[in-house]
């Protein structure tokens, strides 16, 4: 029996190669109670993968369409950090430039530890300031006067009055403040609000960028799904807009790809807007976070990966560009429960393990 048992073992890497990617993967959408699943592997040139299946609201048959889109909420940041480098490139911010350069009028208020405080240390989780989220009870919207624009500085003053937060295991700050901060930065520099800045890059890539859960603008396209897989309706919120440049862009698959394939072809030395050591160092170029990735280095391969995942509570996105392997892999979701977590993570395994680490 032992054998048998073994034999099985051994068979079972063999029958999941042997299926297509687009029936296991939807054998982990079952499986992992994920509504609607779609996921794409790319090249530098070329598209190996590009999958969309399941359904827009669960408890329906409104089966999702490729071209659908979904909020890939903490993938914003690397959108984030690539406009702040063609910003830096058109000579209209530093790197270096501190936030308190930009807005002097706020540092009667704040504590010195933040005064050198600079867009790249915001941009890699080096702000020093305390953490903030989708979830963070306050302030609420009655707390801050004005339109979003005037709360998101307000919040931000309000941030800078506290204490610093203390450094994790890897010397960082992770805070959706920093992005906040730094949306406001790019904003001063540029003369444009952060959604002109978004549709700016948008129309030079041919992406139709655009912000909050789909299903605020457009009803018949996915909703997003909570933690207890419960469908969430159509609903503006004002902590998503005021973390517009953390984490609140929603695009199709299709276009999405677009972005990630710059990202593979700038560290090919192939792109016309950044140089290739711009994407290194956007993607790699510090320790454990870098502009809008985190990154590590794959003990077996020695390749090096830049990951993120978005997760605003309704929908979980997950994407991996491996620079040495010229690979990227993406996983979108529209539910944001533990067990979507465990299927995205089975999933981009067997990604891996197909198309290469």
């Amino acid at each position: 029996m032992k054998r048998l048992f073994s034999f099985i073992f051994l068979l079972l890497p063999v029958i999941v190669r042997g299926q297509s990617i687009v029936t296991f993967a939807d054998s982990v959408r079952q499986q992992y109670k994920i509504p609607a699943l779609a996921f794409a592997v790319v090249s530098s040139d070329s598209v190996l993968a590009c999958h969309t299946m399941g359904v827009r609201r669960i408890g329906t048959d409104l089966t999702v369409k490729p071209g659908d889109r979904f909020h890939i909420g903490s993938n914003t940041k690397a959108i984030t950090s690539f406009i702040a480098a063609m910003l830096v490139k058109e000579k209209k911010i530093t790197w270096n430039t501190t936030f308190l350069t930009l807005f002097p009028d706020l540092r009667w208020r704040t504590r010195y530890v933040y005064d050198t405080v600079t867009l790249a240390n915001l941009l890699t989780f080096r702000g020093k300031v305390q953490g903030y989220s989708y979830n963070t009870p306050t302030p609420t919207f009655q707390d801050l006067p004005g339109d979003y624009a005037s709360q998101r500085k307000q919040l931000v003053a309000d941030f800078l009055t506290q204490q610093p937060m203390k450094l994790d295991a890897n010397g960082l700050t992770p805070s959706n403040i920093d992005y906040i901060m730094a949306g406001l930065m790019l904003e001063k520099a540029s003369g444009k609000s952060y959604k002109e800045l978004v549709a700016d890059l948008g129309k030079q890539l041919d992406i139709d960028f655009r912000f909050d859960y789909p299903n605020l603008k457009d009803t018949t396209q996915p909703w997003g799904h909570d933690t207890n897989l419960q469908p969430l309706g159509p609903a503006e919120s004002y902590k998503m807009n005021w973390l517009l440049s953390a984490g609140n862009i929603n695009v199709s698959l299709e276009q999405y790809i677009h972005f990630i394939q710059l990202q593979l072809k700038g560290l090919k030395g192939e792109s016309k807007l950044l140089p290739k050591k711009t994407f290194e160092e956007l993607l790699y170029g510090m320790p454990a976070f870098s502009y809008g990735w985190f990154n590590m280095t794959d003990k077996e391969t020695g390749h090096h990966i830049a990951t993120n995942e978005g997760n605003a509570g309704a929908f979980i996105t997950k994407v991996q560009v491996i620079k040495e392997a010229d690979r990227a892999y993406i996983i979108f979701t529209n539910a944001a429960a533990p067990v979507t977590q465990e299927g995205i993570a089975v999933l981009l395994e067997e990604l891996r393990q197909r198309y290469g680490r």
